[in-house]
């Protein structure tokens, strides 16, 4: 999935086991009528995790789709599916997990190493332990760091970005709009570099990391805490239109007029324990022309196979 072609912009979507309908439905429509989606832009990959990963992460797994479901939905428009496996408080005793094991067999099987690079699956990783074992016993799936690691000093993300064992980087929000320091990256490392363009976390948020260890605690079984956001729009939960005015927010332009021509052109929209009414709403605003947005939403929406929410 290396980029070779840097004027195009690679997404990372959301709902890879969560939001299958909606990609069954949105996927024809993207591939069949070009002219209704922006030139240059492209589907990188789909992530997400079942529900009752034990290695999840990020975002508690919510998905009932099956691994045959997903796989058979990615395969047939040559789209890389990456698992988020990327719980932070995973021990020795974890990797023998048998379901996630399943998982990332199925995920690595099929995939030569002469195959078209896009054609690759991968994993979000948090754990280094998990991260040296995948690469051991599944070589060929590709490995993203997570921005989980909740890296916001810029010399810990370029340190992140110099590791062989990751294809690619998830930097923490905050480092978006760090320009001058971005734009002095080599190209390897910006090829590494994969955005976060949608978050709606405040930017003087302290609490993420405690967040992210909290779903970490559920997926392994744990829920008797549960961490309180503390933000001051917490209470109203996502917002897109609250998303757009936050200083980290990437736009649509910004993406075309700036991380383009800077070499930049990996972009993560995140999203998985939103409904999928919202993520068509960002599937709308990143990849759709204006002109074809009434369009592409009332094809959706007429589809009697797909209950949106």
């Amino acid at each position: 999935m290396r980029n070779k072609n840097k004027k195009t912009a690679y997404f990372h979507l959301p709902g890879l086991f969560e939001f299958v309908e909606l990609y069954r439905a949105f996927l024809p429509l993207f591939y069949e009528h070009r002219e209704w989606f922006h030139d240059g832009f492209a589907i990188g990959s789909i992530y997400g995790a079942p529900a009752g990963a034990l290695w999840g992460g990020g975002r508690v797994g919510f998905g009932e789709a099956s691994a045959e479901e997903v796989l058979a939905l990615t395969r047939e428009y040559g789209i890389s599916a990456r698992l988020t496996f990327s719980n932070s408080l995973l021990t020795e005793e974890h990797l023998s997990d048998r379901t996630c094991n399943a998982l990332c067999e199925m995920f690595a099987e099929g995939v030569p190493a002469a195959a078209a690079e896009k054609a690759r699956n991968g994993v979000i990783v948090h754990s280094d332990m998990l991260c040296r074992y995948l690469k051991e016993n599944y070589p060929s799936l590709y490995l993203v760091s997570s921005t989980t690691k909740v890296l916001t000093e810029f010399a810990d993300l370029k340190k992140e970005l110099d590791r062989e064992e990751f294809d690619y980087v998830v930097p923490d929000f905050r480092l978006n709009k760090a320009f001058s320091l971005l734009e002095g990256l080599s190209q390897k490392e910006k090829d590494k570099a994969e955005f976060l363009v949608n978050e709606c976390c405040d930017i003087n948020c302290k609490e993420r990391k405690a967040c992210y260890e909290n779903v970490s605690l559920k997926s392994l079984g744990d829920t008797s805490v549960d961490h309180v956001c503390h933000g001051a729009h917490a209470a109203e939960g996502y917002r897109f239109s609250r998303a757009m005015e936050n200083p980290a927010f990437i736009s649509r332009e910004d993406i075309q007029n700036i991380y383009l021509p800077m070499g930049f052109s990996n972009f993560k929209i995140e999203g998985r324990g939103l409904g999928s009414a919202v993520v068509l709403e960002f599937l709308l605003y990143y990849l759709t022309r204006p002109q074809w947005q009434l369009k592409v939403r009332e094809e959706i929406y007429l589809d009697s196979s797909l209950d949106l929410f």
